[in-house]
């Protein structure tokens, strides 16, 4: 009996073989672990046609329709995480591939959004770099104690980043299209409109999923709402914020600053102005890159791809 091949896309970091090895891989299944990325269509298709199974992490290789008409082999897309806007979800139908997702943990992007904030509050990369190449004490840190946190969007994550805020004794306020007054009294925090969010907000923070609703939510007009010693944070997706008009509000400094874990385009180019900004505090998208939900996601690899040889398909993603 021939094996399944499965494709394991994007390991940047090397993690894979060892996340893999670590599991009881299944006689008839067959694992190819690729860490570089490919933006051509081409290539991809070249290296792919193989393979019966596909595990792509978050959206680092989108599956449009042209990539998965291309690929008649395919049967089964796992993604990490039980939402992917990067897979044409009825393209995928159509050509009789299965989409399923896998459990993650919550609790990795919440706090890297607080480290995006307290690194930009009390000027950590600088003062590290600073002090690593012989200076000492440089900047005057910002406390948060009664400055106000503006949450967009107040879902599981939002509300732990909300909660964080609380006890560091910050005003809190949220706002979403759907947001009730119910939801913020469960989380212990006011509901204001957009403007207010914008208008009031010293740290706004983004928690809300990319859709076409929330697509350059935030663009030049929302930007100019926002205080000149505010800050935004995102570490949702890239494109809920107009990449441009943010680059130009940093530059001109109507905004005091960003922490940004999510872009564009990803990785970032090496030329981005986001690169060159010096209040800004970047990550390479981290949210979600730590042990625990690498776990999660590849026992999900692993629990998908067994129910796929089973004939009983597990978190399916609906869409």
């Amino acid at each position: 009996m021939s094996k399944v091949k499965a494709a394991v896309l994007d390991d940047y970091q090397h993690v894979a073989e060892s996340l893999v090895g670590a599991r009881e891989v299944p006689a008839d299944l067959e694992f190819t672990v690729f860490h570089d990325h490919l933006d051509d269509e081409d290539a991809l298709v070249e290296r792919l046609q193989g393979f019966e199974a596909v595990c792509v992490m978050r959206e680092r290789t989108p599956f449009r329709r042209g990539l998965l008409e291309r690929l008649p082999n395919l049967r089964l897309l796992v993604t990490s995480g039980m939402r992917n806007a990067s897979i044409d979800m009825a393209a995928a139908r159509e050509r009789g591939v299965t989409v399923c997702g896998t459990p993650s943990v919550g609790a990795p992007t919440a706090e890297l959004t607080w480290g995006l904030i307290l690194g930009l509050f009390r000027h950590i990369p600088q003062e590290d770099r600073a002090t690593r190449e012989g200076g000492w004490q440089e900047t005057v840190g910002t406390g948060l104690p009664g400055k106000i946190l503006g949450v967009a969007g107040l879902g599981k994550l939002g509300a732990r980043v909300a909660r964080v805020g609380l006890a560091f004794d910050m005003d809190v306020i949220a706002w979403s299209r759907n947001l009730t007054e119910e939801r913020c009294r469960e989380v212990g925090v006011s509901r204001v409109n957009k403007e207010e969010l914008l208008s009031r907000s010293d740290v706004l923070t983004i928690h809300l999923v990319l859709s076409d609703r929330t697509r350059a939510l935030f663009g030049a007009a929302e930007l100019a709402m926002m205080k000149p010693s505010a800050v935004l944070i995102n570490t949702s997706r890239g494109p809920i914020v107009e990449e441009a008009a943010l680059v130009d509000a940093l530059e001109r400094r109507t905004i005091a600053g960003a922490g940004l874990d999510v872009f564009d385009t990803e990785p970032l180019p090496p030329d981005h102005p986001f690169r060159r900004c010096d209040n800004t505090v970047i990550t390479p998208h981290l949210g979600y890159v730590e042990e625990a939900n690498y776990n999660a996601y590849f026992d999900g690899y692993f629990a998908a791809i067994k129910g796929y040889l089973d004939g009983s398909p597990v978190n399916v993603v609906k869409g």
